[in-house]
């Protein structure tokens, strides 16, 4: 994804006749990157960096550089991954939530967004937006979200409206959707196949708690033994697209 997106700004600069080069307004607006490869961070950057109405003011590998670095360069916007190495994106994007009330999130992820874009939403992200859409669909997220806008694929947003319009009654669509985002968090962990201690050091928590999330995960995915949730949980993360 990282050489997609370098690729992708150097053909956009060169058919703009330049346009990257050229000297930038002064009111850019500052975009904080957090995400755990080097190597979309910087692809990511020098995405930001081709659009001159942009500029990035930092970024970060996990969640608690993170905090530190938002409060310390004071963006105008966040773009956050889901998986991070010492914790859940959704958890960084309620933590930047609560720490700064006003301040636009927006997701950009390799995971499904039918199971997480939701998810990103309630926990306070103003936008979703799937590591394998164009450069272009990126930049145009970060500007919406800016703008104080909601920004979701169009399939998305369609299937979002239309459950609003059902009522909030409906039966979930898949099993996944029933689990809460710590129940998913840990689900997706066991797919990469951690252990439970290592979960719970992960994510900075006791032994009985993952192994009281991995009983709730169990009961409602309908699986009844350890082996067979790590071998569905292992099935779903290798059927997820490639980060």
């Amino acid at each position: 994804m990282a050489e997609t997106v370098i690729r992708e700004t150097q053909a956009q600069a060169e058919s703009a006749g330049g346009q990257g080069a050229a000297d930038p307004p002064a009111d850019k607006s500052r975009v904080f990157i957090v995400d755990d490869h080097a190597m979309f961070r910087e692809g990511l950057r020098q995405l930001i960096e081709y659009d001159t109405r942009l500029t990035v003011c930092g970024d970060a590998p996990d969640a608690a550089t993170a905090l530190e670095g938002v409060l310390r360069t004071n963006p105008d916007v966040v773009i956050v991954d889901i998986t991070l190495a010492d914790s859940s994106g959704l958890d960084l994007v309620k933590g930047l939530r609560n720490e700064h009330e006003d301040l636009p999130i927006l997701v950009v992820s390799m995971h499904e967004e039918s199971l997480y874009a939701e998810r990103a939403l309630r926990s306070g992200a103003m936008g979703y937006v799937m590591k394998n859409e164009p450069a272009k669909t990126v930049t145009a997220a970060i500007h919406s979200v800016l703008r104080g806008e909601m920004y979701l694929s169009r399939k998305m947003a369609s299937s979002v409206i239309s459950k609003f319009m059902r009522g909030e009654t409906e039966k979930p669509m898949s099993p996944l959707e029933t689990l809460s985002d710590g129940e998913l968090e840990v689900f997706r962990m066991l797919g990469q196949g951690k252990g439970t201690r290592q979960i719970a050091q992960d994510l900075g928590v006791s032994i009985p708690t993952i192994q009281s999330f991995r009983n709730r995960i169990k009961v409602k995915l309908q699986l009844k033994t350890a082996p067979e949730l790590v071998l569905h949980a292992i099935n779903w993360v290798q059927s997820e697209p490639a980060k």
